[in-house]
């Protein structure tokens, strides 16, 4: 039989073990996004100076060689800030979508968001043709009437994961069905404007739009922060969420609305592109583990990360040639999320 100096001593050293194991976890998260953050930086340089006209690290820091500054200030550089908010803010979007519905293919793609901006987009350019000022403003209005009809749905039958989801597929289908319908009854030109626009491309967001792009992610990522802990609570499921006193419906509804508006921004400016805010968050989590306080602002990065790499590369890969970004994040992302699935599923 054990002294009582010999259980305490065993309960101490227990108990120094788990600090250390709590010390080493939150070790490794912050050292993953300082990580993701240096790379960050370090891409962000180097899609400042690579392309069709090369410039140097001196250049992009000298004042006096306007050439290099027109080229920095009027194309890579405001193509690059919208490459890190586009990443960031889909990314945000996919990681509550994901935790509010309980469900690994949640994301702004595959619940019909980025379908109802497309065929908004399209409905624009079939009705008053091409013109850049209005499909933004067409896609963004397609895209909340998608959103307050699935929360509506979802309030009427009970905001559930299982309704919500079902909601959002069923409404990407008939977005998809109308996006098919209008193109059938386009002319050519208006055919080559709608298929230019879905391709999601980073170049035709202008400074303003950056900015609105910047403010709208700002506010919806402190609201997602300040209400971390209720996201990580219903990772766990509704009962569990409402003993802990979290109002799971409400929580579930204002992260899809708030998730939905910082994707309609973003899609309303630079068009769809795929998979960022279905794959970034499943990557993350296999590093980070569930705590949506550091799950956040790490898929911020790491989102920002990914898609200003892919935007690098889509841009210097068969330069001069220029491919849209939302090809090659098409590309990249269905090989990288089907290994994710075949590595083992979170839930």
């Amino acid at each position: 039989m054990e002294e009582p100096n010999e259980r305490r001593i065993k309960e101490v050293l227990k108990s120094n073990d788990a600090r250390e194991q709590y010390r080493e976890h939150i070790r490794r998260k912050v050292l993953f996004i300082t990580a993701c953050t240096i790379a960050l930086m370090l891409v962000f340089l180097l899609s400042l100076m690579i392309g069709p006209s090369d410039i140097s690290l001196s250049q992009i820091f000298d004042p006096v060689n306007h050439e290099a500054y027109t080229i920095i200030a009027h194309i890579r550089l405001p193509r690059a800030l919208a490459a890190m908010v586009g990443g960031a803010g889909l990314s945000i979007a996919g990681v509550v979508m994901q935790s509010v519905l309980r469900n690994d293919l949640a994301s702004p793609y595959t619940l019909g968001i980025s379908h109802a901006a497309s065929f908004g987009a399209a409905l624009s350019i079939a009705v008053l043709g091409p013109e850049l000022y209005f499909t933004p403003i067409a896609a963004f209005v397609s895209s909340l009437v998608a959103v307050f009809v699935m929360i509506a749905l979802a309030k009427y039958k009970g905001a559930t994961a299982e309704t919500m989801v079902l909601t959002g597929v069923a409404l990407g289908s008939l977005y998809t069905g109308g996006l098919t319908a209008i193109k059938y009854f386009s002319t050519d030109e208006e055919l080559a404007a709608i298929t230019f626009w879905q391709f999601g491309d980073l170049s035709r967001a202008s400074w303003q739009e950056i900015a609105i792009m910047f403010l709208c992610f700002l506010f919806i990522l402190i609201f997602f922060i300040l209400n971390s802990w209720n996201y990580n609570a219903m990772e766990y499921g509704d009962d569990v969420a409402k003993s802990l006193g979290v109002n799971a419906e409400r929580v579930r509804i204002s992260g899809m609305l708030f998730s939905s508006f910082i994707t309609a921004v973003i899609v309303s400016f630079v068009g769809i592109i795929g998979f960022i805010g279905l794959v970034v968050p499943h990557i993350v989590r296999r590093v980070l583990g569930e705590d949506a306080l550091y799950l956040l602002p790490a898929s911020c990065i790491a989102g920002a990360l990914l898609l200003l790499s892919a935007d690098t590369a889509s841009r210097t890969l068969f330069s001069p040639i220029i491919l849209p970004v939302g090809i090659l994040t098409s590309f990249l992302g269905a090989p990288l999320f089907i290994y994710l699935i075949l590595t083992g599923r979170r839930r």
